[in-house]
């Protein structure tokens, strides 16, 4: 009885292989994919591949920082245990709660987007409606066990990824048999001003161009690869897992980022690109015209393609707020664990599902939902520079928090089980990176989120002072 009391208190591993994958996978590839690359093309040109290709290093450097840590010790709360325990007890507070809050955020972003996205289809639908009803599907979800959320994310990353297999196998057909057009060449990546035609800085009306520029947008595409650490605890054999998710993500970014952005950009000059759109659109838009019956009833490719790419982005968005909804909740668990949370939030369900965290995390998300209705647009603005802020953070603490965990380790003369590749030249290069980043940030209209970031941590460490005081009584 003492045995299974015990084991009824803990996070169960139900995450296979597959899962892990898919996971790892999935938080690679989201909405910024599929819509983002637009405002970054304008910025940079042919040279946002490049772009993408040097910001996917960067990540894939944090991946192995966190998945070695992860891997000497695969428990709850990820970067907030390793930071609580290698680095400071601050820096365990302030790593969890900036990432809770980050995704909070983040939820209430994507709630609203997948609303906008029902309305594609059913105009009459109030965004409210729709958000609250995925709302309570995937928070429901999450409290059954955590396999079933792992099932969940696979099949969203399964959409997603075929969505851009199909993408650059059509667009491959489509430049090689000759039917996108006369415009359709290789030579579109160099044939107007160069593969560096914005060059790598340049003011042009005002505003920065360039691909330094565009590296800001760039890099927040892959926020969401840090995922692949949450899952430790619940993951089966992590020792094994851990390592073949982390080294995969490389190779598939460059397949799925850099392989369709050669073949897209390929497709159409890029002048031809507006912020609202993304290649992926304007490829598709090519096929007007073209038709099929089926049944005795015809059918036209733009209609199609017009729901499907509605389809890929609403599950875009709901695999984000899935994702969201599982990391804030064993974050919030691994908190409390430490001390840093109310003890409540460790309760688990039947299922080894950490309730009362799920149910704190969606009460403050479903607060944002409302306070997104009714506070001025300038609020919300506000708002998401967090996000941009809370992002940055998370990463640099990852990449100093592994800095930490190694000296610890060293100086024990532990061996560890996935090292990380080129320390500690890779973590000094990560940071220089997310330090460029900020000051491109502030030259670039994000000049709010660089403020708010010490403002923000001073908040953590008053809040910090305070939990320590009650401790202590």
């Amino acid at each position: 009885m003492e045995t299974n009391s015990t084991e009824n208190k803990k996070l169960k591993r139900g995450l296979s292989n597959r899962h892990i994958q898919l996971i790892a996978l999935g938080g690679a590839i989201g909405t910024g994919l599929f819509l983002g690359i637009g405002q970054a093309a304008v910025l940079a040109g042919p040279s946002v591949i490049l772009g993408y290709a040097i910001a996917g290093i960067i990540a894939f450097f944090i991946m192995r920082q966190l998945g070695e840590m992860v891997v000497h010790e695969p428990v709850s709360g990820s970067f907030s245990y390793f930071a609580n325990r290698y680095w400071g007890t601050f820096a365990g507070y302030a790593s969890g709660w900036n990432y809770w809050v980050l995704y909070l955020l983040v939820s209430m972003a994507e709630l609203t987007a997948i609303g906008h996205y029902v309305q594609f289809w059913w105009p009459e639908i109030p965004l409210w409606v729709s958000s609250l009803f995925f709302f309570v599907m995937i928070n429901v979800l999450n409290l059954a066990s955590v396999k079933v959320y792992g099932e969940t994310e696979f099949w969203f990353s399964i959409i997603k990824v075929v969505a851009i297999i199909a993408m650059i196998l059509f667009g491959t057909y489509l430049l090689l048999s000759g039917n996108a057009g006369e415009q359709a060449s290789i030579n579109n990546l160099t044939n107007d001003g160069g593969f560096f035609s914005k060059g790598w800085l340049t003011m042009e009306n005002g505003a920065y161009q360039g691909l330094l520029a565009a590296l800001v947008m760039i890099m927040f595409s892959f926020g969401g690869l840090e995922l692949v650490g949450i899952t430790a605890a619940e993951a089966e054999n992590p020792e094994r897992n851990i390592p073949k998710a982390t080294n995969q993500v490389l190779w598939r970014i460059l397949i799925f980022y850099i392989g369709s952005l050669i073949i897209l950009f390929s497709l159409m000059p890029w002048r031809q690109i507006t912020p609202e759109t993304s290649p992926f659109v304007e490829v598709f838009a090519s096929l007007k015209g073209m038709q099929f019956q089926l049944f005795g009833t015809t059918y036209y490719f733009t209609n199609i393609i017009a729901n499907a790419l509605n389809l890929i982005v609403l599950t875009a968005a709901l695999s984000v707020y899935n994702s969201c909804v599982y990391s804030n909740s064993r974050m919030l668990y691994g908190l409390a664990e430490q001390g840093n949370a109310p003890r409540f939030l460790t309760k688990l369900n039947k299922n080894h599902s950490p309730i009362n965290a799920i149910l704190v995390s969606a009460g403050l998300v479903a607060l944002c939902i409302v306070i997104n209705k009714i506070i001025p647009d300038k609020a919300l603005e506000v708002l998401m520079s967090l996000v941009v802020s809370s992002l940055v953070i998370n990463w640099i603490m990852i990449s100093l928090t592994h800095m930490f965990f190694k000296k610890k380790i060293n100086g024990q003369g532990a061996v560890s089980k996935f090292p990380t590749l080129l320390f500690p030249f890779s973590n000094y290069i990560c940071l220089i990176f997310l330090l460029g980043v900020l000051i491109m940030m502030w030259f670039t209209g994000l000049k709010i989120s660089v403020e708010l970031i010490p403002i923000w941590l001073i908040l953590l460490y008053i809040s910090y002072l305070v939990v320590q005081r009650q401790k202590a009584k």
